[in-house]
């Protein structure tokens, strides 16, 4: 259930809500804002008992159940939108649709630099490149690990761009966190609890990606994971779904984000080349993903892609991601405009 403060409420009215809803055996995250708190209430069992005892005492404006399962992440928890700050100076989720651009895998420190340098120069606010990866076969690249962090975090230093970069045990999640600015959760591992419950505590912002087979619930959920144990900055990517489609590598489930943006305050984004599996079909799926609203774009890029170790089809050479963004400049402002008028609307 949500409980809203009345407005102005002291800190002592407030602790002496959370002391009862703790009497009941219910878990409490708050949110304060500039007048009044709202505090959100889980837990398992019926929780009429709770509500009417709360919504008697003088201090709460009212108490409401949430009907969807997964109650952090819900519009019903939060009316308005999350903005996930990266970096110290990049929000997701806001005002700006923000760009990430890198090469599927950290390869050399040749590789990483440039790749940074250009996707910075093109506009792009954050490097993706993967340290760690997840392969269907084991005989495939799997990263250069703690070196590849080591080349990530020299790429930050050169260009300003803030790290996002993929996370694959529970076990890695503190070394990741000391080099990443973003947490990235592959789609391989949304449901893997033990990792999301390690990121709750994590300190950084995660990037969670729709599994290949998954529904939105469930993606919801998995970001009510993270949540949950602690960590509100959740940003959802919708990356292609599994179907029997075989003339892409998946199929991009575009209105996942204005269901998504009815569903959930948390930022969503689109992942163009996984989506494809094709470096031709990136730009015109990129132009489409801003047009729906998507908060930003996660695309794969690389100086020699024919030379690249993993997911060199679907990633665009240097040039071709600068063409592409000088191209979405149009549908940038036009984002920004409806952006503005949903928000004047609100």
């Amino acid at each position: 259930m949500i409980v809203s403060m009345k407005r102005f409420a002291t800190k002592e009215d407030i602790a002496s809500v959370c002391e009862r809803i703790r009497d009941f055996g219910y878990k409490i995250h708050a949110i304060e804002g500039e007048e009044r708190v709202v505090i959100g209430v889980v837990g398992v069992g019926d929780v009429t008992q709770c509500l009417e005892s709360l919504e008697a005492m003088p201090s709460v404006e009212n108490a409401v159940r949430i009907s969807a399962p997964y109650k952090f992440v819900s519009k019903e928890f939060r009316k308005g939108r999350s903005v996930i700050r990266v970096n110290g100076n990049v929000e997701i989720g806001g005002d700006d649709m923000v760009v990430m651009a890198g090469p599927c895998s950290v390869e050399s420190e040749k590789q990483i630099m440039e790749s940074a340098h250009a996707v910075a120069k093109a506009g792009a606010k954050v490097l993706r490149g993967g340290a760690f990866k997840p392969r269907t076969s084991p005989y495939d690249f799997q990263g250069m690990a703690e070196e590849g962090l080591k080349l990530l975090r020299k790429a930050k230093q050169e260009t300003g761009l803030a790290i996002v970069t993929e996370v694959m045990s529970d076990a890695d999640v503190p070394l990741v966190a000391e080099y990443a600015d973003l947490m990235q959760i592959g789609a391989r591992n949304m449901q893997n609890f033990a990792l999301l419950k390690s990121l709750g505590t994590c300190g950084r912002p995660v990037l969670l990606k729709r599994g290949l087979s998954s529904t939105i619930k469930e993606l919801l959920m998995s970001a009510e994971y993270i949540v949950a144990h602690g960590n509100p900055n959740v940003i959802l990517c919708e990356r292609g779904i599994r179907t029997f489609e075989t003339a892409t590598r998946n199929t991009c489930d575009l209105v996942a984000v204005p269901v998504l943006n009815e569903m959930t305050h948390l930022p969503v984004v689109i992942d163009p080349s996984h989506a494809t599996g094709k470096r031709s079909l990136v730009p015109a799926l990129s132009r489409a993903a801003v047009a729906i609203g998507a908060d930003g774009l996660i695309v794969e890029v690389h100086p020699c892609p024919e030379k690249a170790v993993s997911d060199g089809a679907q990633s665009l050479h240097l040039p071709e991601f600068e063409k592409m963004m000088n191209s979405l400049r149009g549908y940038v402002e036009l984002w920004k405009e409806s952006r503005m008028a949903l928000a004047a609307a609100v």
